[in-house]
């Protein structure tokens, strides 16, 4: 996902909401709270969108745990099996999982921050292998031979559509293009030489 003011994806992204706790009082901004008091008082929580979380982090007003999408929950499901774990379900529309978890690190402290990047960054590079080995799959293949049964003669295991339905949007982006390859190879590989 880009980083892009005019980005659509980018705006989409600071729309999630974070469970913030306010750590001062704050006056004339009681409606954030969705109750009738004037003021927000201090240890008060609010869901606000990130780019406001964002802003009142930055100026430490507020601060959050790590979102659920990021917890040690999630952390040790990648760990067991990177992917059986469906991206796409985490952070709502669009499943910009890593996106949006890229975006979080940036204000979280030093520790925190190096423990999500990491994370972010093993789930990708323990999925990516099975990531090729579809899009490789899909792009040769006819539809017509695409099996969802056991993995047989030119076919895809059950555990390979359910990794590819829960594919993270990047993961998507990814899997077209290596799809859109591995036509253009078969093509090639299928024209006749003189």
């Amino acid at each position: 996902m880009e980083e892009d003011y005019y980005s659509i994806n980018s705006i989409i992204a600071d729309t999630h909401k974070l469970t913030c706790t306010f750590n001062l009082d704050v006056k004339g901004l009681g409606f954030l709270e969705g109750g009738s008091e004037p003021d927000i008082k201090q240890h008060a929580k609010a869901e606000l969108p990130f780019w406001l979380a964002h802003t009142l982090s930055a100026n430490e007003f507020t601060s959050f745990p790590i979102p659920p999408p990021y917890s040690h929950r999630v952390r040790s499901a990648l760990n067991a099996s990177a992917h059986s774990v469906r991206l796409s379900s985490l952070v709502g529309t669009n499943g910009w999982w890593y996106a949006w978890g890229r975006r979080i690190a940036h204000i979280l402290d030093d520790a925190q921050r190096k423990e999500l990047l990491g994370t972010l960054l093993k789930a990708f590079s323990q999925r990516l292998p099975l990531l090729q080995d579809l899009a490789a799959h899909y792009g040769s293949s006819s539809a017509s031979n695409i099996n969802s049964g056991d993995m047989g003669s030119g076919g895809v295991t059950i555990a390979g559509e359910a990794f590819k339905e829960g594919m993270d949007a990047e993961e998507r982006e990814l899997f077209a293009l290596g799809q859109g390859a591995g036509r253009k190879l078969k093509t090639w590989y299928d024209t006749p030489r003189r």
